[in-house]
């Protein structure tokens, strides 16, 4: 890995703290390679990271062992189109964290026959606690895996999927998952404030509560059933506020909206490959 070249295009938010995460882990920046269409955004990160810009995506694509996708889904048609010659040529292993875009698809737009990863990263990966999940076609080999496995790891944990078809549940639990935390924090804070709390105490005591809630589930080893019967005292207040949600059937609600975001995730993804022919 410490010998590979890592081309990203792509210099959105996610490249950037992949990148970040590399440097971290003690990748020179010599090998990193960069290209995108904001000349702006890569002058950024080439002061903030010392990395190297390339001039065009098949510039990135030539100097690369690896070579990372990200840019946006509705883009990543026309972006294959400009390296698929480079890539049939110097056969780099391809990441893609474009959302929602198979790697079937992506494999054929490059020409055939290449080894790509899919992964599906959530946006907590910013702050390097994120939550991945990958997918790698037959032509990806156990050294590909692992280094593949090492980027993302760079930002949070890592996990292989066996079968694409659960990347959809997967974008719908943990990729869209930070959003329906936000919301029930949103809505906590909203509530101790109608109870009489300031909105900066409110906000505190919520945000610590999750943050403390979620570090006691990573570091036990018992499941959030035990944990949340732990903390639930008979005939206390804990107990009346979990039976409000269970009348209200918090865990069905949550289920069919989960269901509901990976049905949307299939359809995407199908009109991703079709419109993109």
């Amino acid at each position: 890995m410490e010998t590979l070249n890592i081309s990203f295009i792509g210099a959105g938010n996610m490249a950037s703290s992949l990148i970040g995460g590399l440097l971290a882990d003690g990748k020179a920046p010599t090998s990193i390679h960069i290209a995108d269409v904001d000349k702006a955004r890569l002058d950024t990160l080439k002061q903030r990271f010392a990395i190297s810009v390339c001039d065009s995506n098949e510039a990135a694509a030539a100097a690369a062992d690896i070579l990372v996708l990200a840019v946006k889904p509705q883009s990543l048609r026309a972006v294959t189109g400009e390296i698929r010659d480079q890539v049939q040529q110097s056969r780099p292993l391809v990441i893609s964290i474009a959302a929602g875009v198979r790697q079937h698809d992506i494999n054929r737009w490059l020409g055939g026959d290449v080894a790509v990863v899919r992964v599906m990263p959530n946006t907590p990966a910013l702050i390097q606690t994120g939550a991945s999940a990958l997918y790698a076609n037959e032509r990806v080999t156990t050294a590909q895996r692992n280094a593949a496995e090492t980027i993302l790891r760079a930002v949070g944990i890592a996990l292989w999927l066996d079968d694409e078809a659960h990347m959809d549940a997967v974008t719908a639990l943990s990729g869209s998952g930070p959003a329906y935390f936000f919301l029930f924090m949103e809505a906590m804070e909203a509530a101790g404030r109608a109870l009489g709390l300031d909105a900066d105490s409110a906000r505190l005591l919520t945000l610590q509560t999750a943050f403390g809630a979620t570090k006691m589930a990573l570091e036990s080893s018992e499941d959030c059933a035990t944990l949340r019967r732990r903390v639930t005292s008979p005939g206390g207040t804990t107990e009346q506020a979990l039976r409000v949600f269970e009348q209200g059937d918090l865990r069905g609600l949550i289920e069919q909206a989960v269901t509901a975001a990976a049905k949307r995730s299939e359809e995407l993804a199908q009109a991703l490959g079709k419109e993109q022919e």
